[in-house]
């Protein structure tokens, strides 16, 4: 179908997922159309679009390699989002050539490299543990919230809210999560994760993230986790979780929370002048 005033030029976008935790990505700086929550929430619907967890916008950058801009599926703007921003690092640095680069984010500029077997690494700099800038509503023990579970509070550019349990696989995600995720406790909604620490010291995790629901696996999420766990004394500064879709290595260090993992490529695609349209 040619483009017409009516019908804007297709949108092309590529499908890829870290753990099953499945993105869209679109490049504005090469199509010219930026996203808008309508847009977002569109392509998000996984019966009448493509369907994500979340859109990762990739836009150009005066002070790193390039931007991302993160869209979750309800339409609302996600500050953070690490195995999006593991993905789009793998294939710029494939495009590019390179082994590594620097992505700017609302959450400052993340440094991102490629590893042994597949792997690649991002610096999701460092938690944020004052109230305010997680944020919550009030000052409280961020390690022990006044909450069923006494769960944790950390920032990662988004906020997480962390509790300890001895099964996660029992936890009610689906009734538990939503009411955590709009508790008064967090003006700006909140990530909520389940995480079980065990025998052979990893951590077993699930997560209901702010805006998309239930999903396979979360990168700010699981670098949380694994702030929270070392703080409660549960682990080191470095730990493998698993997540429903696979595993992470989150290390916390000097200069920020690395998190690596696998990431793939599923297929790419154009969005049709018609669903563009309608739209407008």
């Amino acid at each position: 179908m040619n483009s017409s005033p009516e019908f804007p030029a297709a949108l092309p976008f590529v499908k890829m997922h870290g753990l099953g935790n499945d993105f869209v990505v679109v490049d504005t700086a090469q199509s010219g159309m930026p996203v808008t929550p309508a847009l977002a929430r569109a392509v998000g619907d996984r019966h009448r679009g493509v369907g994500f967890d979340q859109l990762a916008e990739v836009l150009p950058s005066a002070r790193a390699d390039l931007k991302l801009l993160f869209w979750n599926s309800d339409g609302s703007r996600s500050g953070a989002c690490g195995n999006a921003t593991r993905c789009v690092a793998e294939r710029a640095m494939t495009a590019r050539g390179a082994d590594s680069l620097v992505i700017e984010t609302e959450r400052g500029l993340l440094s991102a490299r490629r590893g042994a077997e597949g792997m690649v690494s991002v610096n999701m700099g460092q938690p944020q543990l004052d109230w305010r800038e997680i944020p919550l509503a009030r000052d409280v023990d961020i390690m022990a919230l006044p909450l069923p579970g006494r769960p944790a509070a950390v920032g990662m550019g988004n906020p997480h809210c962390i509790t300890v349990v001895s099964d996660v696989a029992a936890v009610a995600l689906e009734e538990i999560g939503p009411k955590l995720e709009h508790d008064p406790l967090f003006p700006e909604r909140t990530n909520v994760e389940f995480i079980e620490h065990r025998a052979d010291g990893t951590l077993r995790m699930r997560v209901w993230e702010r805006g998309a629901g239930v999903t396979l696996a979360c990168g700010s999420g699981a670098c949380a986790a694994a702030v929270a766990a070392h703080k409660l004394g549960l682990t080191g500064r470095e730990v493998r979780i698993e997540l429903d879709g696979g595993w992470l290595i989150i290390d916390w260090r000097e200069d920020g929370v690395w998190m690596t993992g696998p990431t793939a490529e599923v297929f790419s695609g154009t969005l049709s002048p018609s669903l563009l349209a309608a739209l407008s």
